[in-house]
């Protein structure tokens, strides 16, 4: 059982057109679930944005009194879901993305592994991770093919056996965020693989869920963001190799 707090974190950059949407099917999904302590949804709004994300992300509590926002420049996704990560609450925190590409209500089977004695649970829309994950549409040729590569290149230097590293739909118990969030290097969007070698490493029992994922045509995520991804996956090779994480955390690792 849930019994204290459950955290729903949305980073956010030039998100005023979905900003107010998402909030308010995140809340309404909340509110259903009825979670003892409550919940609070922390919304990380970068103040780089070039539209009014941060004004229509400081409005949200007065309509939904669980928003806690937090503003700032965060230097990429990584550091935007550190940030958030830290300043939590919940026993449970999960961190999804703005867009609800992820829909909110796929958190029912992360809780079935967290009752479970799961530490980490993460969503993947590789049928190879977990039977059932797909997409509702294909995703642009290009992107595929950078998503193939991208992959092989992060299980060989990262993380082997999961298919889908990416997906931004993550949940973590209080004591695994505030480990693995208080070691993260990684500021980019190759955070989210850096998140999965900190998690093996410590031995946390990971998880993962099947999802229907949805595409959305104005996703942020663009070539530069993988050759991005492709530079800090060999930083973080490089931090296993030097011993880096061993010195952040006691050694557990052995990859």
């Amino acid at each position: 059982e849930i019994k204290i707090m459950f955290l729903a974190l949305l980073t956010v950059r030039n998100g005023e057109k979905f900003l107010t949407k998402s909030v308010s099917e995140v809340d309404a999904y909340l509110r259903s679930k009825n979670f003892p302590g409550g919940y609070e949804i922390v919304i990380v709004a970068d103040s780089r944005s070039s539209d009014k994300t941060v004004e229509v992300a400081n409005a949200l509590p007065k309509n939904y009194p669980a928003v806690r926002v937090i503003p700032g420049v965060t230097g990429g996704k990584g550091g935007a879901v550190k940030q958030g990560m830290r300043a939590s609450r919940g026993d449970i925190r999960l961190f999804s993305d703005a867009d609800n590409s992820t829909s909110p209500d796929h958190f029912d089977r992360m809780e079935l592994l967290f009752k479970q004695g799961y530490d980490v649970v993460i969503s993947s829309r590789d049928p190879k991770d977990a039977r059932g994950a797909g997409r509702d549409v294909e995703e642009p040729w290009y992107r595929e093919i950078f998503a193939n590569v991208g992959n092989l290149i992060i299980q060989i230097l990262g993380v082997w056996g999961i298919w889908d590293t990416q997906n931004g739909f993550k949940g973590f118990t209080a004591k695994a965020a505030d480990k693995i969030f208080s070691a993260l290097t990684i500021k980019g969007w190759a955070f989210d693989v850096e998140v999965l070698v900190l998690a093996k490493r410590n031995k946390y029992r990971l998880g993962v869920i099947p999802i229907l994922w949805k595409y959305e045509a104005d996703s942020k995520v663009t070539l530069g963001s993988y050759v991005e991804v492709f530079k800090d996956v060999f930083r973080i090779r490089w931090n296993i190799i030097t011993g880096r994480y061993a010195r952040l955390n006691p050694p557990k690792f052995s990859q």
